[in-house]
């Protein structure tokens, strides 16, 4: 009778294959995209199509040119599309999503090394670079949406800002039901807060992603505009409601790749990037950032899990 099995690790596995998990996430960005193309009409769909679509091309050209295995076919590819696309005003011009998605998979994934070498969210580091070099288009956000009245261009946080700085009272013209339905100006996937929630249920149901770093993020960021901003809890559920911090909390804070590992680091990784988009938000010029919150916290992600690891059985107990 056989009594040991000798093997490499890893030792526990589980039936979930990159495929698997990066299909769930299409799923669960379905109800806010749906929403989208509901409120924005067909140019949001259009932005869609065209930018998971440069995201999906880029992948398979870069990888044949390279003479690599094709890997299309694990979806991540079409995640990264479908995030950025989310993350667009709905009546951009199509070739600027598509040079994002370019960029988001040749430069910042491909380039290092492809899935899982690569150190920050691509579809993020595809925002920042058009927020950067294309500024203009990326924070016009007048649209015209179905079955309601047309929306100015100016966000529910852009409005608070603008009335925080005349020292008027932020929140004298929001209403958060509109907020938490998503009948306001903004990037295609982050505007329906119900829409995003529906998702991210879908996500911790698949045990795709865990509470821990979306719900820390969320609440860090929560206390720091309560304490920096106005004291009521009216501008603080809008600054939840608002902008993308729940798509980000949930859809990119939570990558596999660009983010700790270990439990301790992960608390850590939350904290801060809630506290820099509290910075950003309360004391920046713009009224977002999510997106760049979440880049310098991939970026400081190796620091945080160095800083965080377990000690090793047996080592750096105390001397009795």
């Amino acid at each position: 009778m056989k009594m040991l099995n000798v093997s490499s690790s890893p030792h526990v596995r589980d039936k979930n294959d990159t495929r698997g998990i990066m299909q769930d996430v299409c799923i669960a960005m379905l109800p806010t995209a749906a929403y989208g193309v509901v409120q924005f009409g067909i140019s949001a769909l259009l932005v869609m199509v065209v930018t998971v679509a440069a995201a999906v091309i880029s992948e398979f050209l870069w990888q044949k040119g390279m003479k690599k295995t094709v890997t299309i076919s694990d979806f991540s590819a079409v995640v990264t599309g479908m995030i950025l696309a989310l993350n667009m005003p709905p009546e951009i011009p199509l070739w600027i999503p598509a040079l994002g998605a370019v960029f988001a998979i040749i430069i910042a994934k491909q380039m290092f090394g492809g899935l899982g070498q690569n150190w920050m969210n691509p579809a993020l580091a595809g925002r920042c670079f058009l927020i950067i070099s294309c500024a203009k288009f990326m924070n016009n956000f007048s649209s015209k949406p179905l079955g309601f009245d047309a929306t100015t261009g100016a966000t529910p946080l852009a409005v608070m800002k603008t009335a925080l700085k005349a020292g008027e009272s932020a929140t004298a013209n929001i209403d958060l039901m509109t907020m938490f339905v998503g009948r306001h100006a903004g990037t295609i996937g982050e505007v329906s807060a119900i829409a995003l929630l529906f998702g991210a249920a879908y996500l911790l149901w698949k045990k795709v992603i865990t509470w821990q770093i979306p719900v820390i993020y969320i609440a860090t960021t929560a206390i720091f505009m309560f304490i920096f901003g106005e004291h009521n809890m009216t501008y603080v559920l809008a600054q939840i409601l608002g902008g993308g911090l729940i798509f980000g909390a949930f859809f990119m804070a939570t990558d596999y790749v660009s983010t700790p590992i270990t439990p301790k680091g992960q608390i850590v990784y939350a904290v801060a990037i809630g506290l820099l988009t509290g910075l950003f938000r309360r004391f920046g010029t713009g009224a977002e950032g999510v997106s760049y919150s979440i880049i310098i916290g991939n970026m400081l992600s190796p620091l945080i899990e160095r800083a965080t690891l377990p000690v090793a059985f047996g080592k750096g107990g105390k001397k009795k």
